[in-house]
């Protein structure tokens, strides 16, 4: 029989404690990061008809049309038959222009909703239509090696690829390569991000000694720029203010599912942990609670924590915090760099998910 367990300095409040996020370890087999290459649960019922445009910004009516349209030209056989041999052992042309579109606008304009639709509404198998996030994408050639990832692909009618950034020389190299295989074997392209294609890498790293990857990477895509703001907060109140410790560990114990860490513990979990598991850190988890949030310490911290956010802003997993408030994680100096849009998306999210969060603290 189990007895109950009370936080300290209260009453029994729960039969089992909550689990503890640094006490797990995943291990994911390389085929489930295929067969999980899929829009994530958040965007399991999105369609192109459940995207509302804000009627101020004619951008989001016109590119729901451009991607439905697009969806529907990727019907019949696999993608145009580029790549695929003739008689005589010919190689079909590469088709011309742009094998994709390319989303580009702010912070919640519903990207990632219409990347979904396109998803959901290309006439294919799932099995034919892989999605995954840039970080995901470049995880998977990690698991796998650049060329079972190329053949586990090419076969494949679209590839989408949300919030694309480039980082660092090596993934410019690495997903230029990647795609210009795909584009060649007739794998169609599409993508979100901040950053126009011809902008990718800037700020971060000599994107000049690297121009002629990116200028390959920018053929690949139409861009298709999407203007508005923020859905997350528009019309919503503000983001609840942090808790207490005492606030957040009573909710923790409360709430069926719910995990329990210390902030600045959980950050050093994630140090030991892939990011390609970071989406299996959550498996199973109901709610996220920490306490003593702390400003992140470094970049290498902070580009870790941006993935995790991600992971549970993708499973929809409210987060219930005490300490600072989420908009003070990272330094003005990481908000004016390189990685600025990383942090204000993750910051977006993170309010995004605090607000979810206000029903498990008692009133």
């Amino acid at each position: 029989m189990s007895s109950s367990t009370a936080v300290p300095g209260s009453s029994p409040i729960a039969e089992t404690a909550p689990l503890s996020l640094c006490a797990l370890e995943p291990h994911v087999p390389a085929d489930r990061l295929v067969a999980e290459m899929v829009p994530p649960p958040r965007f399991d019922s999105v369609r192109f008809d459940t995207y509302v445009p804000d009627p101020d910004q004619p951008s989001q009516i016109e590119a729901v049309k451009v991607l439905s349209d697009f969806a529907a030209g990727l019907g019949g056989a696999h993608a145009t038959g580029a790549g695929k041999r003739k008689w005589f052992g010919k190689k079909a042309a590469a088709p011309s222009g742009p094998r994709g579109v390319y989303l580009d606008g702010g912070y919640g304009v519903g990207k990632t909703h219409l990347l979904a639709s396109l998803w959901h509404a290309t006439p294919a198998a799932p099995s034919l239509k892989a999605f995954g996030t840039f970080v995901e994408l470049t995880n998977l050639v990690g698991a796998l090696g650049f060329q079972q990832t190329v053949k586990t692909l090419s076969g494949h009618r679209l590839l989408c690829i949300d919030e694309f950034e480039l980082d660092d020389p090596g993934d410019t190299v690495l997903v230029s390569s990647l795609l210009s295989r795909l584009v060649e074997a007739g794998v169609a392209l599409a993508a979100t991000s901040n950053t126009l294609p011809g902008k990718l890498g800037e700020g971060r790293f000599a994107a000049a000694d690297f121009l002629r990857e990116i200028q390959g990477l920018s053929s690949h895509f139409r861009p298709l720029r999407i203007d508005g703001q923020d859905y997350r907060h528009r019309g919503l109140p503000d983001a609840p203010p942090p808790y207490s410790d005492e606030q957040v560990t009573k909710a923790a114990y409360a709430t069926e599912g719910a995990s329990l860490d210390d902030f600045p513990a959980l950050l050093d979990h994630l140090a030991r942990v892939h990011p390609s598991r970071y989406g299996a850190l959550t498996d199973g988890i109901r709610a996220v609670c920490l306490t003593e949030v702390q400003p992140v310490p470094d970049q290498s911290t902070a580009l870790r924590l941006v993935v995790l956010a991600d992971r549970l802003y993708d499973r929809e997993v409210p987060v219930l915090a005490s300490g600072l408030p989420f908009d003070r994680l990272f330094s003005e100096e990481m908000l004016n760099g390189g990685y600025r849009k990383k942090y204000f998306r993750a910051i977006s999210r993170l309010t995004a998910l605090a607000r979810d969060a206000k029903g498990l603290v008692a009133q």
